[in-house]
Order: C-alpha cells, then structure tokens, then sequence
C-alpha cells in the first residue's frame, strides 16, 4: 500500500497557514491606510469621563458632527442635559448617529423618523437640525420625560417595536452629553483628519455655528475676524494673536462665569467634533489648545499660563481653520 509523503503534508500544510498568513496581513494593511486615510472603519474621536478619566466612548467623525448637532439644537432650546442624553441614545440606536437615508419601511434620518407616520417630508428628516428639533418637540410634551428612564422617555417618542433597546446606550450618552453641553471640560477629542473633505475657511464654520446653534451663538460681536482685529473686541492683533482663519466665538452667560465656561466648552468640543468636515486646524478655549493631527489629541495648556488660573477667566473660543 503506497503511504502518503510526509513532506507534501508539510509542504501542503506550510503552503495553506502562508496563505492565511498573507490574507492577515493584507486585511492589517488595509485596516492601516484607512486609519491613515481617515477612512470610516477608523474611529478618530472620543469622549472620556470627566469624573474617573477611564471610562470612554470612541466613534467616528461623522457621529461627531451629528452628536454636536443634536446636542447644540437641545441647548440652543433651553432643554437639561437629560433631554440631550435621552436624545444621543436614541440616535445611537436608531442609526448609529448616522443620516441615513433608508431604514425599515420608509424610515429616514438620524432618529429614523418616518414621512407617513407625519414626521415631515423626506428632505426635512434628513436635516439633522430638524430632525433633532422634531424629536425634542415631542420629548418635552411626555409628562415627566426627565423622570423616567431613559429608555422609557425614548419609546413615548419612537413608538419602536423594540421599546428596551435605548438603554444599552445611556452611558455612553452621557458621556457624550457631558462633554457636547460643556459641563465636562476638555473631555472629547478627535484626530481632525480632514479625509477628502474640500479646503474650507471660516466663512464655513459661521455657517455651521449659526446652523446648529442659532444667530445668537455670534452674539455680540458677530465674531468677525479681519485682517487686523481680534474679533469680539475691536483690539489690534500683537504677535502670535489669531489671523484671518480664526472665528472668535463670544461666550456670554446669564448666571454668571461658570454658565459661560460651560457654554465655552460646549461650543470649543463642537469645533473639535466638526474638525474633519470643517477643516478645522485649531480650537483654543480657557487657556488650553487643541490642534488638529496629534497623535495623543488632548487639550495642551496653552503658553505659560496653567490652566487651571486661565479657565477663571476664560474668554471667547477661538476657531482657526486650516490653511
């Protein structure tokens, strides 16, 4: 009886695990340059807990802009950060905090709002401003939604075949709902890899300020920029001040300095969210800086000023673009 050769079965067995070994290495590489490219399998930004600095989310720069845009919509109305937390949930698991434009039956959008159960027209859903609005108009009318839990609040909303599915996110909307209303300083950050986005200026970012939060976001100054002014303050420009990229936001609060840092934060992680889309190069608020294409991507204090000493006096955010 011929008996098979050892060494073919070596040979056999080294020439499949080569195989398996080549066909890692190709999925590694190309997991490699989409992470270098900003691809979308690469998440660029996160969210960590301003309390214990351990616990995170991470996620990608497009559920950033829209986790900015949902939270910005809720704090230009006035809502608590539950209503915004209740929100981003309901988002994460309705579509990934994605816009998109299919769902189950005719469902659209971010919170997969459907045109025949009179959500709006298609084209409405899939703004994200007001799809956001739209959700926390029936939000605020469920009778004691800051109550509830979470997942609860949700449902009366949704009215979704799966009632119980909103909880497993609540944590990480809190999360994030710390940091995008402020209350969390300094807490998300993103690579700010531009990916194929077109070069912008800060015409672009007022527009988008103004989209999410309102003319009043400008306010007072209209945080205009000129080649030889420090917007929202009339003052020349010394040496190393902001150049004609840079939009200065103002920030104002009505109960005081801590309701104007937070607003400060607020609109400084909004920045940083949209740095991708934006092309946003750097974000400087309360004596701390963050600037696009670090590899650790963390808030640095700002000159030689510590920055606990600057956040007492924080001033306007400055947002400068990429040239």
């Amino acid at each position: 009886m011929l008996q098979p050769s050892p060494p073919r079965k070596r040979r056999g067995r080294l020439a499949r695990s080569g195989a398996a070994s080549m066909a890692l290495l190709a999925v590694a590489g190309y997991l490699a340059v989409q992470y270098v490219a900003g691809g979308a399998g690469a998440p660029g930004c996160k969210v960590v807990s301003g309390e214990d600095g351990r616990t995170a989310y991470a996620f990608t720069p497009e559920q950033a802009v829209n986790a900015a845009t949902i939270t910005a919509v809720g704090t230009a109305r006035q809502l608590p950060e539950r209503a915004v937390t209740i929100a981003l949930a309901t988002a994460m698991q309705e579509s990934s905090l994605r816009n998109l434009d299919h769902g189950d039956k005719d469902s659209l959008g971010l919170f997969q709002q459907r045109p025949s159960w009179g959500w709006g027209k298609p084209e409405e859903i899939m703004d994200p401003v007001y799809s956001a609005g739209l959700f926390y108009d029936h939000l605020v009318k469920v009778p004691g939604y800051l109550d509830l839990p979470l997942t609860d609040a949700a449902q009366r909303v949704q009215r979704s075949a799966f009632p119980y599915a909103y909880a497993k996110h609540e944590q990480d909307a809190a999360l994030l709902a710390a940091a995008l209303t402020g209350r969390s300083a300094a807490t998300l950050t993103c690579d700010g890899r531009p990916g194929s986005a077109p070069r912008k200026g800060p015409e672009a970012v007022r527009a988008a300020l103004v989209r999410d939060f309102g003319r009043a976001v400008l306010a007072p100054a209209g945080a205009q920029v000129s080649a030889g002014e420090d917007a929202g303050t009339g003052a020349s420009r010394s040496a190393g001040a902001p150049d004609e990229r840079t939009v200065t936001v103002p920030v104002t609060g009505a109960k005081g300095q801590r309701e104007a840092e937070r607003r400060g934060w607020q609109v400084a992680h909004w920045a940083v969210a949209n740095a991708s889309s934006l092309r946003i190069q750097r974000v400087t608020y309360a004596g701390r800086e963050w600037t696009a294409g670090n590899t650790d991507s963390k808030w640095y204090p700002k000159g030689s000023t510590g920055a606990k000493g600057a956040e007492r006096a924080a001033g306007p955010v400055r947002i400068t673009s990429a040239r």
